[in-house]
């Protein structure tokens, strides 16, 4: 299995992204569009990342009643994103109705189910009332989500060996959460270098902060694809 890099461009200006991504693009196949740069300029920067020839993951984590959901899909019709993010626990309908309406308007598009969030540990899920370790917590909603329909899944690397036992390759696994052993870990709490994730069965790796505040983010992205073609 091949695992692939895709650079989580947190940034509050697409101007400043665009310059950023410039000297990355022919380079770096992906990268991860979030709420902030989404909720700023709306649905046509999705094209203009794509336009400047990077794969699209959009990262919205939907999550609301299954007719909402279904017309925030319905509402991307036409835009080049492959990848999009729905919240597993929205639950069983939700997710069931996100996959018929994006085969209807996004067939391109593989959704995948937020489980646990990488910031979440297991005193973050208590204080929300979910009595179960992350790991548990993870198992379930992934469960439920293939159950849906849902063709992957975003997890923390630290669950990638127990997923990957028993989804098998057919499902992608993306994972945030991903550090260089030399970098900050931020605000992250379970996580894992490129090529331990890789090896425990990572689809994808998203990486932001490690790359977007280095010195030289191109030789920090091309110094990870390095790692992980070391592995694959």
């Amino acid at each position: 299995m091949k695992t692939e890099l895709i650079l989580a461009v947190d940034l509050e200006d697409k101007d400043i992204a665009k310059k950023f991504l410039t000297p990355l693009a022919g380079k770096l196949p992906w990268v991860k569009l979030g709420l902030q740069l989404f909720t700023k300029y709306g649905p046509s920067i999705v094209d203009e990342f794509a336009d400047m020839g990077f794969k699209v993951f959009l990262d919205l984590k939907l999550h609301d009643i299954p007719n909402t959901v279904a017309s925030a899909i319905k509402s991307l019709k036409g835009r080049p994103c492959d990848l999009l993010t729905i919240h597993t626990l929205g639950g069983n309908a939700m997710m069931a109705r996100a996959v018929e309406t994006a085969a209807e308007v996004l067939p391109q598009t593989r959704l995948l189910g937020v489980t646990v969030l990488t910031s979440m540990d297991e005193a973050q899920l208590g204080g929300i009332g979910i009595a179960r370790s992350p790991l548990e917590q993870v198992e379930t909603l992934a469960k439920l989500a293939v159950a849906s329909g849902m063709k992957g899944l975003v997890c923390s690397p630290l669950e990638l060996p127990r997923l990957r036992s028993f989804l098998g390759e057919e499902i992608a696994l993306v994972t945030p959460g991903i550090r260089p052993a030399t970098a900050s870990l931020d605000d992250q709490s379970r996580i894992m270098t490129p090529a331990d994730a890789a090896r425990a069965g990572a689809s994808y790796i998203v990486v932001g902060r490690p790359i977007l505040k280095a010195e030289d983010p191109a030789a920090a992205a091309i110094a990870i694809e390095a790692e992980l073609r070391s592995v694959n």
